[in-house]
């Protein structure tokens, strides 16, 4: 049996037959350094050290970004820790939302609050040199990380650590904020997967049911001239009003590629 066929075998039952054979081929491709071509032409068994480790972390649902340490997301290469979301391809679909949205041929001062792993603030950067780009968290370690995948993709942006409520930062000097916040209710705990559950930072992803608006609603507030949002599918009519009743107009709701409600955006009109 090759080793591909023995990752399989290991993970049957615990992923559907498609993730398993995804994850295979990234076990192989970070502990052999093979392409995915290469992979599938060889048949023979690779000696891989530690595969019994890796096999035992991904049969407890520990997700294979944070096995690994990092994970490709929009062109770059992202360190991920426990004290950072995994970049989403939903995500992805916020930074394209902004750069077809915004104008090309004019700068802007991003601010991405809630900037985790430096995704959105890294992404949006990487497409558009000219912006000045600055990510806020309240976590001083997924800032580190966010650090350091400034170095590590090799593009200059600043970062602050800061609570948004007792805001010490000058929310008027960015004229373009983005923020995928934690959008959660306690009460969808239940129907989730255990390798978020179990894995990856709760203060990133939960609000309480009594108030799951409350990053919206502080955001907003801050009134920047165009204003993107990542969304609970369940509330985007609520956060397209909440803009409206902060003085945004144009505000839209936007689907993913699975026709969710996924994100809002809207303008001030100076």
């Amino acid at each position: 049996m090759s080793t591909f066929d023995y990752i399989i075998s290991r993970l049957d039952g615990i992923y559907p037959p498609e993730e398993a054979r995804e994850l295979a081929f990234w076990v192989l491709e970070e502990t052999t350094g093979l392409s995915r071509a290469a992979i599938s032409a060889r048949k023979d068994t690779q000696n891989i050290s530690n595969i019994e480790i890796i096999l035992s972390r991904l049969r407890k649902k520990e997700p294979i970004q944070y096995i690994f340490g990092h994970t490709l997301w929009f062109g770059l290469d992202l360190l991920v820790t426990k004290d950072t979301l995994i970049p989403r391809p939903e995500t992805a679909e916020l930074v394209e939302l902004v750069l077809n949205t915004m104008p090309k041929n004019e700068s802007f001062s991003v601010l991405d609050i809630g900037t985790g792993s430096g995704a959105i603030a890294l992404a949006l950067k990487s497409r558009r040199p000219d912006w000045q780009v600055t990510g806020l968290d309240i976590s001083s370690a997924a800032l580190a990380v966010a650090e350091q995948n400034a170095r590590r993709n090799n593009l200059d942006i600043s970062f602050l650590q800061a609570d948004i409520f007792p805001l010490n930062v000058q929310p008027s000097t960015f004229n373009l904020i983005t923020s995928n916040p934690p959008y959660i209710c306690e009460s969808e705990k239940s129907s989730m997967e255990s390798n978020v559950l179990d894995y990856e930072p709760s203060s990133a992803l939960f609000v309480p049911d009594d108030d799951p608006l409350r990053f919206y609603r502080r955001i907003a507030s801050f009134k920047a001239q165009y204003l993107f949002f990542e969304i609970n599918s369940r509330f985007g009519a609520e956060v397209a009003q909440l803009m409206r009743d902060y003085g945004y107009s144009g505000v839209q709701i936007h689907n993913d590629i699975y026709g969710k409600q996924r994100m809002v955006s809207g303008r001030i009109e100076s």
